[in-house]
């Protein structure tokens, strides 16, 4: 599986202090000793972050900044087209640069004052309960490296354009922090890893892939889509169905390749009335009862 498909790197902390993260023979920059060298000291940076400190600067190669800054241009034509009103608005509203790569710093800088979100350093794969639970204090985890330069449009894993273009530009809608904050209540108030999975798959098929009806159209608003050149083309022609609590948080997915189905939100008021209400007042007990369901 890992040869086959990624979704994070494994990293590895060695007795000496030195951090390794291990690529496997199909990624891009399997072969790139320089790239490599650069992973693994962006991934000491978040290894050695203490909570409260200064996010670490990342180095970036003018390279990887053309990456960002061509990435950035074309998603931005794209989300033009199929992104929801309440994304564009908040992206405006944040301004992220587009020329360069951000700090993690400026992002949670820029991010605070509209919606009190900041930003946290991750070296590789957060454990779901930390990764969610910390949004209930409006963090968000987020990897600092960007893909490799041969191939601008894909990565096997999500890199700074997943976390920040995807994400960042989310987290600018007051009404989208607020949902992820529920989801990050609702991950500490549940106790089995069960009823935790099933949040985290509803999370998925919204704020990672979701897709709204807005007007007579179908458009995106989940991070997932709207940070993949690739798929933000493709998810009109997917399985499309209707918006289920029980479908979502039970319907298996495959994280390294197009998801094939997706659920629509009817409008955000429905969002919010659904998944909000769902993760506002979810627990143990109520899962297992929405599982159970016939």
């Amino acid at each position: 599986m890992f040869e086959e498909a990624q979704y994070f790197a494994p990293v590895a902390k060695r007795e000496d202090g030195s951090v390794t993260v291990e690529l496997a023979s199909s990624h891009p920059g399997f072969a790139d000793a320089v790239y490599r060298e650069r992973r693994n000291a962006i991934a000491a940076l978040a290894l050695n972050y203490r909570l409260g400190d200064p996010i670490p600067h990342a180095e970036y190669t003018e390279e990887e900044h053309r990456v960002w800054a061509l990435v950035s241009r074309e998603l931005a034509v794209k989300h033009q087209v199929y992104a929801i009103r309440e994304f564009l608005d908040a992206a405006d509203r944040l301004g992220l640069p587009k020329d360069r790569i951000p700090q993690l710093q400026e992002v949670g800088d820029l991010l605070e004052p509209i919606t009190g979100f900041r930003y946290l350093p991750a070296a590789g794969l957060v454990p779901l309960r930390e990764f969610y639970g910390v949004l209930a204090d409006g963090l968000f985890y987020s990897t600092q490296y960007i893909r490799h330069h041969s191939v601008p449009f894909y990565t096997p894993e999500p890199d700074i354009i997943h976390e920040v273009i995807g994400h960042a530009n989310t987290l600018a809608s007051p009404r989208f922090a607020e949902l992820y904050r529920l989801a990050g209540r609702a991950a500490r108030r549940v106790e089995s890893e069960d009823a935790l999975q099933f949040i985290s798959k509803v999370f998925w098929f919204t704020l990672e892939f979701g897709v709204m009806r807005e007007g007579s159209e179908l458009k995106a608003y989940g991070a997932g889509i709207l940070s993949s050149y690739g798929e933000i083309e493709e998810f009109r022609g997917m399985d499309i169905r209707p918006m289920d609590l029980k479908a979502m948080g039970t319907t298996q997915y495959d994280i390294t390749k197009y998801q094939d189905v997706l659920f629509e939100a009817a409008s955000f008021d429905q969002l919010e009335d659904v998944v909000g209400s769902f993760w506002a007042t979810c627990d143990d007990d109520s899962i297992a009862r929405i599982v159970s369901a016939g």
